[in-house]
């Protein structure tokens, strides 16, 4: 299978906060930006794969700044790592300022995805080729949280887990 790169599975996704969207402060709901932030993932799994994909895990969520109402939301979204059947996706999410116009980010989080296929069963996926800084930044570290989520659900042993161990040792 010939490797893809970070940017072709790139997704964005830009909306406006509507009113039924946000909570009593006028704030979008938690649950609502979770939902955007699937979507764009999904988009991007599938980009990479040309599979049917399936959420299996939320790895990382960080709700950093409130999304007001009326604001303008742009959710990014692109492959990590690929490993066998599973990817990694992270997700930017930006808020536009309405006067200004100036992004700054306000949320990011990372998602796992399996392909299958047309039975729900596993099919392998493309590698990933890493080209910007960025990008092998976030391929390296997708190694090191598989790693420590294989050792904390019992499938790894610490010792095996090479990448974790060298944040440690000299």
């Amino acid at each position: 299978m010939e490797a893809k790169h970070p940017q072709d599975s790139r997704t964005v996704m830009t909306d406006l906060v509507l009113p039924s969207e946000t909570n009593p402060l006028k704030n979008l709901f938690g649950g609502e930006l979770l939902a955007r932030m699937d979507r764009a993932a999904s988009i991007a799994a599938r980009r990479h794969s040309r599979r049917i994909v399936v959420t299996v895990s939320v790895n990382h969520v960080a709700f950093k700044k409130t999304v007001p109402l009326g604001s303008v939301v742009t959710v990014e979204a692109s492959i990590s790592r690929a490993f066998n059947s599973s990817m990694e996706v992270v997700i930017d999410v930006w808020i536009e300022d309405r006067e200004s116009g100036i992004r700054s980010r306000a949320n990011d989080a990372i998602y796992t995805f399996v392909a299958v296929d047309e039975s729900g069963s596993p099919v392998p996926v493309p590698p990933i080729e890493p080209q910007t800084d960025l990008e092998k930044e976030r391929f390296d570290a997708a190694l090191r949280r598989k790693q420590l989520s294989l050792v904390l659900a019992g499938k790894m042993k610490p010792q095996e887990a090479t990448e974790l161990k060298a944040l440690f040792m000299e």
